[in-house]
Parts: structure tokens; sequence; C-alpha cells
């Protein structure tokens, strides 16, 4: 997010879109914005979810502040092209956010709501997420360029079809272990 999104202010989700607003309005660093918005969903993951899960989710989303803080504190960010930064960020964000939900955790944000809705609805947590964004990324697009919303819906769907993804993988097909039956 940090090398190939926040520098357009392209939201990767609904979290990472507050945290471009928080950002932009009070001029919070996005890893303190990030946590910020996080602590609200991670009292509702608690009580939906329980101590296990939500302790996992909080590790990935002080992994992830943290992260940005040191990054976007040291390392010099260089913007390429708007088009590469959005592919590859999104597809970066997939692959982590589908690993997480894997391992039975999230990034926090809105896809601790979209789990919720997902878990209880039986949809695909993948687009369940997308639906829910679509109206940050709207407001995000209001608030700061209106075409940050075609860049942040492109994200969006290129990291969910990638999160659908790793959820539906069978690791045993994937590592040639099928082939063995008992």
């Amino acid at each position: 997010m940090v090398f190939f999104l926040f520098p357009h202010s392209i939201p990767s989700g609904g979290a990472a879109g507050f945290t471009i607003l928080l950002n932009h309005w009070f001029g919070l660093p996005y890893g303190v914005a990030l946590w910020f918005v996080n602590v609200f969903f991670l009292v509702f993951a608690l009580n939906y979810f329980g101590k296990r899960w939500t302790f996992r989710t909080i590790l990935s989303v002080f992994t992830t502040s943290m992260t940005i803080s040191i990054v976007s504190s040291y390392i010099p960010i260089i913007r390429f092209n708007l088009f590469f930064d959005v592919l590859l960020g999104s597809f970066l964000f997939g692959i982590g956010v589908g690993l997480l939900i894997r391992v039975g955790a999230s990034s926090g944000g809105m896809v601790i709501l979209a789990l919720m809705i997902a878990n209880y609805k039986k949809w695909s947590p993948g687009k369940t997420l997308m639906g829910i964004n679509l109206f940050v990324f709207l407001f995000t697009s209001v608030v700061i360029d209106y075409k940050i919303v075609v860049y942040a819906i492109v994200c969006q769907f290129i990291s969910t079809m990638i999160i659908d993804y790793i959820n539906d993988l069978r690791l045993s097909t994937v590592l040639g272990l099928a082939w063995r039956k008992r």
C-alpha cells in the first residue's frame, strides 16, 4: 500500500480509504491513521470472531501499521506509472489479505465487516468486501479526486479475485499431493 497505492491516494479498501482521508484532513501519518481506523472494528471482531481470531488480526494490523510507519518515514517513495502501481499494489494486497483469511485472521477494517456478512449470508468474502468498499471509494473520490474511484474499483476487483482464489485454493492439489489416494 505504502509503495504503490498511498502515493496516488488510491485506497485498497475501506480502512485504507479512511486512512487516506485522515491523512488528507489532519495530516495523520498513514500507520497511525490505519491503527486508529481499525480499533473500532476490532471491538466488533472480539464479540463476533472470538479472542484468538481477534488477536491474530490485532497482530496483523499492528504489523501493517508499523511497517507503513517505518517505510513511509525512512524510505523515499517514488511514484512510477499510475496504472502499473495500481496493478502491482492490488496484486500484492490481494495476496496478503487472502493469506491472512486463509490462516484465520484478517487485515482488519472492512474485512472484519465483510467476513461477518459473508459468514452469515454464505457469500464470497472478496465480493462482499467489494460491495462494502464501494461506498468508501466514492466518498474518498469526492473529497480528494473523482478519478480515484476508478482506480480504487480496479484495485478492489483485482485484489478480490486474488483473495477468492487463495481462499478457494486446495494446497494438496497445488503441491502435487492429490495423486495419492488411500
